[in-house]
């Protein structure tokens, strides 16, 4: 096969079809000219993507693609040029589009449409009157937010804004990517030819090329007519129109007639005709279209339903905006109304946006044609003309501001808005200007409020009322930084594979902004990519903001991506992320089963003063509460958990993968194994009001799941008439003492289990000097004082992966952890 085939697409339909010549020796079918595009005989009814020619013709509502920073991808080739991607290239984050940096220019907005842009209709003007008043979206199409229900002004915010992608991935600008990729393309798809027979020309496409000194490079045969260099430049920029309506012109403007011969031999021959041919410096040309009497236009009613893409409208030198709306009203069947009802707007289809104008009714619509091409006829090619209905829209545009103090009143956070941004208004605001909001967001990434740097992040509405009944989506977090680059890739393919107005990174924002967008949403489910931290993250801010919501117990799923990954382990998501296939991710999410799970409360209250006080008088630390999902430790359990988050804390770029992090805790656990620590002479215990005697033990765990430290099942198997059988609903937690590190890695290797000391629901927990603590894996030095643990109001709603879908491959511990009776969970 060669290069750009790719068989998984439909047939490309639609007028401009490419046309396709047999090449005999390869059994391949190759375009006419214009494209490098060459596929098997028996790939060609698979093929979706169109030639870059007709790319923008096909096109049916304008949707500019999102492209993050550039990137090496195999075996992938550029949806424009038909080459593999050996050099690096652009990668829509939202739909599968490839495109090498120096041929973004030639792509068109023909990204997938996710959401309206402020209007109220989203049929296509030709396909309205057969649309089913549902979308189907396959097997996904219950977790999937349907994009007519969601509503985003977009105008001044580009696509990474609108979709809350990190803006710190983009390496370049977009004007840099443009001149450096320019260039770099010229030599990219023509060396510099060492043919004598051959010469090597730079062809401009009209003033803007010229004035960013963007250029392409074809070669020809030193002695060549016109029409075949034209033929060739129009090649270069992917346009299949007639080579007869176009003309070269030298950098003196002196056009080449139609008839004369370019002779590569003979520079004096055509010193009349100002241009230079020497031998090794390439020719500059520029390539202009003829000026033209009279044209044919297409014109497309855009949101009207009218049954039709567009109608065709001959104009002459004397058509002008207004008469061209006249013209096409009785076209459309609008005969009877008014004009001043409607607009002439010019929309450029670019690759990474959309750009509309509203064109004056005493334009002359050749004279608007013939700008355009004289600023480029690659623009024209992606150029149209709708006619619009006026409606006077009311905008709202919705900014999350991130990063301000917590556990402030309204009347604060208004006073820190005002001063710092000159605005009143809360949290999240409701903008009903364009250059305001852009404003806002702009002087939000500059300013810094108590030493923390504010965020901004551009939110959608959903309309939750278009919602079909049996619609459920899917709300998802990633966090980026959590399995390596295995985060990344997620962020990718879910945006592919759902709405990318449901996918949210956590790294742009928290998951505060995910869980407003849904807050109207009447029914909804959470997926949580990343680790035991993340998870927790996640739960604490679903309890921060449940009154708000309108759904205020979403089921939350796991796609686990972080070490230990016990929570993920225990509802069968597996010991961590390998790589799996994403849609099948999906299915099982929407097939997994709801389980209850308990939270708790630990109420950390410090009663000796923290260290560095002045004059040695101070108040005692105020009393701090945080959640627990998984696990408490407290004595060596802690101490290594501190060492590990030290030595991440060091060196962070060394912390990419499992395997690492997990050299990392065995290699600091050796380093304890000759110490020796009296936990139980430190710490005293009380279980719901009742005193316990300690063990000699070096560490206290409270355990919420069975499972711990990466899958080891600390409680144990072993039936107790003392104690319940362990459940993660029961109300109950699990006591658990160890004697030392080799302690723990018996435990960890399933050799034994913790020494039982206790199960109840209301824990005290007396300090009497600092002892090292962890929660679900964050360990800090608490100092003496009490520790209270209690559950946390009502449980949380999990989602447990169902036996048929389990992975039938597992280490022990995670057979252990699964024949644990965690499928009670439920009840």
């Amino acid at each position: 096969m060669s290069s750009g085939c790719e068989c998984k697409f439909q047939t490309v339909g639609g007028n401009g079809q490419v046309a396709f010549s047999p090449v005999a020796s390869a059994n391949l079918f190759s375009p006419q000219a214009v494209c490098n595009f060459m596929s098997h005989e028996k790939c060609l009814k698979n093929v979706k993507i169109p030639c870059s020619c007709i790319a923008p013709s096909l096109v049916r509502v304008p949707v500019a693609h999102c492209f993050g920073p550039p990137g090496h991808y195999k075996k992938k080739f550029c949806t424009v040029c038909r080459k593999s991607l050996e050099s690096p290239a652009f990668r829509c984050e939202v739909c599968e589009l490839h495109v090498h940096t120096d041929c973004v220019l030639f792509a068109c907005s023909d990204c997938r449409q996710c959401h309206q842009d402020g209007h109220l209709d989203h049929a296509h003007a030709a396909c309205y009157v057969i649309v089913t008043p549902e979308c189907t979206f396959g097997r996904l199409r219950n977790m999937i937010l349907p994009p007519n229900c969601v509503q985003l002004f977009s105008r001044n915010f580009s696509k990474l804004h609108c979709f809350r992608i990190s803006e710190n991935l983009q390496t370049e600008s977009d004007e840099d990517d443009d001149v450096d990729g320019s260039t770099q393309g010229s030599t990219k798809d023509i060396q510099i030819s060492t043919d004598s027979s051959k010469q090597t020309l730079k062809i401009f496409d009209g003033n803007d090329a010229v004035k960013r000194n963007q250029f392409r490079l074809i070669s020809v045969p030193r002695i060549a007519k016109n029409e075949e260099v034209v033929e060739a430049a129009l090649r270069a920029y992917y346009i299949n129109d007639d080579q007869q309506e176009y003309e070269l012109q030298t950098f003196t403007q002196q056009v080449l007639l139609s008839d004369d011969v370019i002779n590569r031999n003979d520079a004096a021959e055509d010193s009349n005709l100002g241009s230079v041919f020497r031998e090794s410096v390439p020719e500059a040309w520029i390539i202009r279209a003829k000026p033209k009497d009279e044209e044919v236009i297409r014109i497309y009613p855009a949101w009207l339903k009218v049954g039709m893409a567009y109608v065709s409208l001959r104009v002459n030198k004397d058509s002008t905006v207004q008469t061209v709306i006249k013209e096409v009203l009785p076209l459309l069947g609008r005969q009877m109304e008014c004009l001043q009802n409607f607009k002439l707007v010019e929309v450029l289809m670019g690759s990474k946006q959309v750009q509309r104008m509203v064109l004056d009714n005493q334009e002359l619509i050749l004279n608007r044609l013939k700008d355009i091409r004289k600023t480029s006829i690659r623009q024209m090619n992606q150029t149209r003309f709708y006619i619009v209905e006026n409606s006077k829209s009311i905008v709202q545009v919705n900014l999350f501001i991130g990063g301000l103090p917590p556990q402030l009143s309204p009347e604060e956070y208004t006073n820190i808005l005002k001063e710092e941004l000159a605005i009143k208004s809360a949290v999240v605001l409701q903008i009903s200007c364009f250059s305001e909001a852009e404003r806002i967001y702009m002087l939000v990434k500059d300013t810094v409020v108590n030493d923390k740097p504010l965020n901004a992040v551009v939110l959608p509405a959903v309309m939750a009322s278009k919602i079909p009944q049996n619609c459920c989506p899917l709300l998802v977090f990633v966090n980026p930084k959590s399995g390596g680059l295995k985060g990344r890739d997620l962020l990718y393919s879910f945006r592919k594979l759902l709405n990318p107005h449901q996918v949210f990174e956590l790294t742009n924002g928290g998951p505060l902004p995910g869980f407003h967008t849904f807050s109207k949403v009447p029914s909804f489910r959470v997926l949580v990519c990343g680790g035991d931290g993340t998870v927790g993250w996640v739960l604490g801010a679903l309890e921060e903001i449940r009154h708000k919501l309108v759904c205020s117990e979403p089921s939350v799923a796991i796609l686990p991506l972080g070490t230990g990954n016990d929570l993920g382990r225990v509802l069968r998501w597996g010991a961590g992320y390998s790589g799996e296939d994403p849609y099948s991710i999906l299915v099982s999410v929407d097939e997994a089963d709801d389980v209850l799970m308990d939270r708790w409360t630990i109420l950390l209250d410090a009663e000796e003063p923290a260290e560095g006080a002045e004059n040695g008088i101070a108040e005692p630390e105020p009393p701090k509460i945080v959640q627990m999902n998984n696990y408490c430790g407290l004595g060596i359990d802690a101490e290594l958990s501190l060492d590990f988050h030290h030595a991440r804390e060091e060196e962070p770029g060394k912390f990419n993968s499992r395997f690492h992090n997990k050299g990392v805790y065995v290699k600091v656990g050796l380093q304890k194994i000759s110490h020796t620590r009296n936990l139980h002479k430190d710490i005293k215990l009380q279980v719901d009001q009742h005193e316990v005697e300690l063990p000699s033990i070096e560490g206290l765990i409270f355990i919420n799941i069975p499972s711990w430290g990466s899958g080891a099942d600390l409680w144990g198997s072993e039936s107790d008439n003392r104690f319940e059988k362990p459940r993660i609903d029961d109300g109950l937690l699990e006591v658990v003492g160890v004697t030392g590190v080799v302690h723990m890695g018996q435990v960890q290797g399933g050799f034994r289990s913790g020494i039982r000391i206790a199960q109840g629901s209301y824990f005290r927990v007396t300090l009497l000097k600092p002892i090292p603590v962890q929660v679900d894996g964050e360990p800090w030095i608490q100092a003496p004082g009490q520790i209270i643990i209690s559950a946390a109001g009502p449980k949380v709603h999990m989602l447990k992966k169902s036996k048929q879908k389990q992975k039938k491959t597992g280490n022990l511990k995670e057979v252990k952890v699964d024949s644990m009776s965690v499928s009670e969970g439920g009840r």
